[in-house]
This record gives structure tokens, sequence and C-alpha cells, in this order.
């Protein structure tokens, strides 16, 4: 008894000595290597990397940008099936333990004992989250001997909970995702709580090794590491055995998820990043900027498909240029096909194709994808070969016409789902809408395809505007004693001007001179020798100067007579920023295209604080136009830093505390009478003008002009209602000839009206109200006088008060009586 007595003092004593022994260990361990420890209090303030994300106005996600694919979530976030898969994955006793797992630890030096390498590090989710957040990955005994110090200093200062947060927002899973909840859309599209148990499990799966274990690239041995968490879940008594055979039975799904965006829009995306990151540098992509933009995602949508249709319809009417390339197929196999047609890139819905047979009624083709698809004759027969703008072969009398064994041509499916063959346009265009009453841009498509073309020419592209230009000189003559009755002649004139490098006959679009023409009728008819009398009226550069106040670059705008016909340079943003002055009554408002930006917290670090047309507001004492010049130059050129060097795009950001409630009133550049009665005479290109295709939309608030420069080079449509204003623009990069037929009423505004239709749904009619001091006469349509009594053919016409016509116009039989020649405007 007192051996045994003696035996256990002996071992207590040997077991306080190991205890005292160890604890001295630790405290020089932790004194040798407490220099090299980081602040774990830092771990409370950790900024993830989180990508930029930008929005449309109505939330549908646009853009990511970033190298690393984050969206971080709270503990409660977290599904508890996949803390429970984690924990039988990585730390069983993760709750339960104070850093570090001594039985884990155990077994790896058991395993460095019998093998003489380090097998496994023992690490617990605490020790990794000091390795993830503050080590290398280097596997040395000084590491982690660091590892173990810093997870019990991490256990002293954080809960579990938060702790576990940390790591799940921070692992790396595989194809740039970081993070469970950016794992969750990489690889299923969805959020993680609409996951299943089986793909909890099998991203639980992905932190031991995100290459080997990854769904994707390696489904099988993914599989296998799933099943086997799974059976550790049975076995901790985390889910039943029903659940287990379930989430063992399902299949695996995974795919790969590029980010859920939900609206097409890429020249949106990169005009945003552009003007932000001149603002936050490289921070733009790490510091999870959210950011909204202006843009309506229903309107952006369609803007980009009636664009992409208008010059598809164009490229089909001057007939197929034939395929992309051509194999000889006898000397490839199946394979080096494929990869000869994976070379072709996929465009806006245009699949590359390989034309592996062709017969009687149509061909059989090898898609992208490796899958075999049929072209039927009816999606061939449209293709007449192309021989110029101008002109189109004969019609194709079978397939073996069109396509040949070994060609590479584009394919895209119909209404009913068929397949076409279609080709990439040659020919480019943009759309922009805008708000006229604050300038926010709702919808901007720069051309056919971003991704085969990055050129953005809503913004960039600097081309003639032609007759869209016309409405500016017309509110110019209106502004100076004009009427919308007021006679010009339109008949031929030769000018000889040295600006103009000699003798200058311009002509109309149709050859044809109408004689003495009122102003309404010679805009809604687009008459050119009208314009040139009306500059030569008021004067070239008073002319100039008052079209400069809708916004334009004096540089691109010329000072010669050449300008009433459109010969300045403008783009198709600054056209449609034009526009909305005549839409909104008269106020010059800046585009902008940044609704807000929030921080990664939600906080709000910039809103946009646009100038409004606000005919409510005080006026100011009217601009002179030496005033608006200035105005109109300076808002064309301001704001670099913010704009990225796009010199049409103002943001007006303005942080929290420097909002107001206040509206801040936007210049006004023409009156509210004026701007009414050259929004009326607007109205009649739609209603009986080159506009008149228009009409099918049955609205009567809407207004417009066509512009076709020399050639038809460059054609455009711009219009619109009090709610909405667009500009469509369709040419060649390279300037040159459209063909044959091709008009801004012909090419450009069948787009625009493709876009208004679904643009419009939600905004009731609007026709702008009479303002004081106008007033309605009839009057005779020959003279622009006061009509005479009971004359049948009187039409109705909107003045000034002061501008009525004093005179009336003589009866047949007064004329009888005393012919004269009625006086004209005969600039």
């Amino acid at each position: 008894m007192r051996i045994l007595k003696r035996l256990c003092k002996w071992l207590i004593t040997l077991s306080l000595i190991g205890v005292l022994t160890g604890a001295i260990a630790f405290a020089g361990v932790f004194y040798y290597f407490s220099p090299e420890l980081p602040d774990v209090q830092t771990l409370r303030d950790v900024q993830f990397q989180t990508p930029l994300r930008i929005y449309s106005s109505d939330d549908k996600l646009i853009a990511e940008f970033g190298e690393k694919k984050r969206a971080p979530v709270s503990f409660d976030q977290i599904p508890d099936d996949f803390v429970k898969a984690l924990q039988a994955a990585e730390d069983a006793r993760f709750f339960d333990h104070f850093g570090i797992d001594i039985k884990g630890l155990s077994r790896a030096a058991l395993q460095l004992a019998s093998t003489g390498s380090i097998q496994s590090g023992g690490s617990t989710i605490t020790m990794q989250v000091a390795k993830n957040f503050f080590l290398t990955r280097e596997q040395t005994f000084r590491r982690k001997f660091i590892e173990i110090l810093l997870a019990l200093q991490i256990e002293q200062e954080l809960n579990k909970q938060e702790i576990l947060e940390l790591y799940v927002n921070q692992i790396y899973l595989g194809h740039r995702a970081y993070g469970i909840r950016a794992a969750a859309n990489t690889y299923y599209g969805k959020n993680l709580d609409e996951l299943s148990l089986a793909q909890l499990a099998m991203i639980a799966g992905l932190p031991k090794a995100p290459s080997a274990f990854n769904p994707i690239t390696n489904p099988d041995r993914a599989e296998e590491r799933r099943n086997w968490i799974l059976g550790r879940m049975l076995l901790l008594g985390y889910i039943s055995q029903a659940a287990h055979d379930e989430a063992v039975a399902a299949p695996v799904t995974a795919r790969y998820h590029r980010s859920d965006i939900e609206l097409d829009a890429p020249y949106i995306a990169e005009m945003i990043r552009q003007q932000l990151y001149a603002r936050y540098g490289d921070a733009l992509y790490t510091d999870g900027y959210r950011v909204w933009a202006t843009v309506d995602s229903r309107m952006q949508a369609e803007a980009t498909l009636a664009l992409r249709r208008g010059l598809l319809d164009y490229t089909d009417r001057h007939g197929y240029r034939g395929a992309e390339a051509s194999l000889d197929l006898a000397t490839l196999n199946h394979e080096d096909q494929l990869s000869a047609l994976r070379q072709h890139t996929a465009f806006a819905g245009l699949e590359p194709a390989l034309v592996l047979e062709v017969s009687a009624d149509g061909a059989q083709l090898m898609l992208s994808s490796g899958e075999e698809a049929s072209l039927g004759w009816d999606g061939i027969k449209w293709a007449r070969p192309y021989r110029s703008v101008h002109w189109t072969g004969p019609e194709p009398k079978r397939p073996a016409d069109v396509v040949a064994r070994g060609d590479i041509i584009r394919v895209m499916p119909n209404d009913e789902g068929q397949l076409r063959l279609t080709q990439m346009p040659e020919v480019q265009g943009a759309l922009v809408a805008l708000n006229p009453q604050d300038g926010a841009v709702r919808a901007l498509a720069g051309g056919f395809s971003f991704y085969h073309n990055k050129f953005n020419r809503a913004t960039q592209a600097y081309r003639q505007p032609g007759s869209n230009i016309k409405p500016f000189l017309y509110t110019a003559a209106l502004e100076n004693g004009f009427t919308p009755a007021s006679i010009i002649n339109d008949a031929p004139v030769v000018f000889h001007d040295v600006s103009l490098e000699g003798a200058w006959r311009p002509e109309n679009d149709n050859g044809k001179f109408n004689g003495p023409t009122r102003l309404r009728e010679a805009l809604f008819r687009s008459r050119n020798l009208v314009s040139i009398r009306l500059m030569r009226a008021l004067g070239i550069e008073q002319a100039r100067e008052f079209i400069l106040r809708f916004g334009f670059e004096p540089d691109k705008f010329p000072g010669n007579l050449s300008l009433s016909l459109g010969s300045a340079s403008a783009t198709p943003l600054q056209v449609a920023r034009g526009y909305a002055a005549l839409a909104n009554g008269g106020f010059l408002v800046d585009p902008y295209l940044i609704a807000r930006i929030e921080n990664a917290d939600g906080q709000l670090l910039l809103q946009a604080a646009p100038v409004q047309a606000c005919p409510e507001c005080p006026e100011t004492a009217a601009p002179t136009q030496a005033d608006t010049l200035a105005t109109a130059a300076s808002a064309a050129t301001s704001d670099s830093a913010d704009t990225a060097n796009d010199s049409s795009l103002t943001t007006h950001l303005l942080p929290p505390e420097q909002l107001t409630d206040a509206t801040r009133p936007a210049p006004r550049i023409i009156s509210p009478r004026n701007a009414f009665l050259i929004y009326d005479v607007m109205r009649d290109v739609i209603t009986r003008g080159t506009g008149s295709r228009a009409r099918v939309l049955e609205r009567t608030d809407l207004a417009g002009k066509t512009g076709t420069t020399n050639e038809q080079k460059d054609v455009w449509f711009s219009g619109f209602s009090p709610d909405l204003v667009a500009t469509t623009w369709v040419g060649f990069d390279q300037p040159s000839p459209l063909g044959r037929g091709e008009y801004g009423s012909s090419r450009a505004l069948p787009i625009w009206i493709d876009f208004m239709e679904e643009a419009l749904q939600d905004m009731p009619d609007n026709p702008p109200a009479v303002p004081n001091g106008i007033v309605r006469v009839r009057i005779d349509p020959a003279t622009g006088k006061r009509a005479y009594s009971g004359q049948k053919n009187a039409m109705y016409e909107y003045f000034r008060s002061e501008d009525v016509p004093r005179e009336t116009a003589r009866s047949p039989a007064q004329q009888m009586e005393a012919p004269a020649t009625e006086a004209i405007f005969g600039y």
C-alpha cells in the first residue's frame, strides 16, 4: 500500500513537473515568437477584397469588376447545414476547443514521427483563420508554432461566430470564388439559402484542395469527397439517415456560372468603370463599391435589341458576303475541326457553325458546343450575294448556291426557334435615350457588340448630323422674328464662298424645289434650300452661336453655310442632349450616368444632384448669346476627373452632407413660347413628314427629325416626348455610303420606333401644354397670312401673340380684281 502511495505521489510530482515544464516551454516559445505576432485585433476591422458591382436603377446587376469574386456574408446568413458540413470536413470540435485541437495535433505528430514528414497540420478552423489572414502557406515548424499562438489569441479576442464568419468569407474555393456566397453563385448560380444539402457539402469539401476536389474540373473526386463529408455528418449525428441517402444519391450539378449578370449593358459598365477609376484608382476593384446607374433595365434591354435588329436588317438587305472561313474537312479529324471552329467567337447571339454537309433542302452543321444541328432552306434562301452597298446578286435557287462543305458560317435562331443563316454586320450604329427633364441616361447602346468592338459610338463617334441639326437652326429663326407661317423660297441657288472652296450648288434630297414654302412645312419636309436661306437671313455667326447653346463643341461646328445642312461633327449623346432642350421646354440639362455610390457596408458615399428643367423656379436674367456659348463650351469639357476624358458626360455627384431638397435649376436657353413652337412644328415631322413611319406608335406627343448626310454616309433619327428623348445613328466606322435607299427615315427611324414602342409603354400620352402668350389663328397655307372669311383650305397655326399676322390673304375674287405679287423671304 505504501509503495502504491509513493508511486502515485511520484507520478503526480512528475505530472506537475511536466505541466510546469510545458508551461515554461510554452512561455519560452511565446516569448521567443511574440515579437513576430501580429495584432489579432485587426481582424475586427478586416476589409475583404470585394469587387465593384454596377446595378441598373431598378437593381439589376450590370457588371462586376475585380480579380476576386466575393460577396461577404454574416454568420446568421450561413445555412446551418453548411456549418455542420464544414465541421465534418475541417473541425468537428470547433465549438468546443479553445483554438487548438489536442487530438488533431497529436495525430499530426504521430504521422510526422512515423513518416518523417508533415502529413497533416491538425489545423482547426481558428488556426486556418490565423494562417489565411496573417501567415504564408509554407509547411515549417516555425510557422506552425506561430499559427498555434495566433489561434489562441484569436479565441481570446473573438467569439466562435465571428471566427467562422471570417473563415467562410476569406477562403478560396476555386474559379476566382472567394467565400461561400461567391462559390454558391459560381458553381450553382444560386444564393446560399437555395442550395441543397448535397450542394452545401460539395462546397464544404473545397477548402482542403479547391483544384483537386473541384466539381467542374474534377467531378468524380469532388463527388467522392462530398459523400465522405456526408458520411461524417451522419456519423456525428448532424443529419438523418434519410437525408444522407438522398444527398449521396444526388447528381453532381455544378457548372461554371459567370457573375449573375442580369442586364446586358457592357457599354454602360465600361463608361462607369472609367469614370470611377479616375476617382478611386485600383481600390475600385477591391473595396466593394456598389454603383447604381441611371439606366432602366427594360429600356436598356430594348435599346440593345432594337439596335442589333436594325443593323442585322441592313446587313441582310445588302446581301450575303460569304463564309468567314473554309476548312478542308477531308484532312481534319473531328477534334481538329472543332478546334478550328472554336477560334471564331460568338457575338450578340450570332453563333459560329461548321458546314458538314449540304443537301437539296438545307445543310448539316456542327456548333462550337460539338453538337450537330440542321439549317433549313427557309433560313438560307434570303441570302442574295453581296455585290456592293448598291447592288445584290440574283436570288439563290438551292442551298449549294450559298454554302459549301467546310464553310464556317454564323447562325442564329429565328422567332420559331429554327436556325437562320446570318453574318456579322460591318455597319455600326448607336442609340442613346435620356430623361429630358434632368439628363439621366435611361439607355445606351454603343454598337452591335461591345465584345466584338469596344469603341462606344454613342459617346466617342463624332459624325455629321445632317438634317438632325435643322431644328436648332429653325429654333434660332423663331427666336429672331420668324414664325411657323413665315414664307421662305425653296428655289435653286449658287454660292461663291471662299470658305466653301468655290461654287456651291446645294439641292434638296429629291432634287426638286417647291418655291415659296412656310417654315413649318420646310422643316417637316426637310427642305435644304430653306435651311440655307434661313442661315443667311440670321447671319452665319449669329446662327452658329445660337446652335451652340444646345451644348455642342464649338471647334466641331464650322462657320459657314454648310452648317445649315449638318456639316458639323457631334456624338449621338450630344445630339440627344440638344434635343432634350427641345423636349423639356428650353432647358440645357447635363447627361449623367451614375445615380449613387455606396461602400461595401451600404453607406452612401456620393449621390447625383443633377440640374433639372424647372419652369416653376425663379428665372434669373436671360443669358446673352455670349453667356450661353460659354456655358455650353464649359459644360462640354468640365470635370474631366469624374468623366475619365468623356467630355460629354458629367455626373454632379455630391456627398450626403452636401445634398439638399432644393432643385438645382438648369439654365434656360430658349424661351417657353419658342420651345412650344418648335416642339409643335416638329410634331408634324411625325404626323405628315419624313418621320411619318412613327405614326404606328399612335401617340400625339411625339416630335422628331430625320437626318441624312451627303452620299448617305450617316443616317439619324432623333425624337422625343416630354418624358423621353432618344437618338439613333447608323453608319460605317470609316465613313462611306450606306447604299441606295438608305436614309434616316428608312434606316435610323425604324430602330427608334422599335425602341420607343417598348420604352414608352408605361408613359401616358403627354403633349405639351400651350403656354401663355401663344395664340392659334386660321391662316392661308399659301401665304401664311390670316385666312379670308370662308376660306375652305385654311389651316390653324400657332403664333406668339405679338407675331399674329396683321394682313389677311386675298380671296380668289380679290385676286382677280387686283392681282399682285406676294412678298416672300428670298434670302
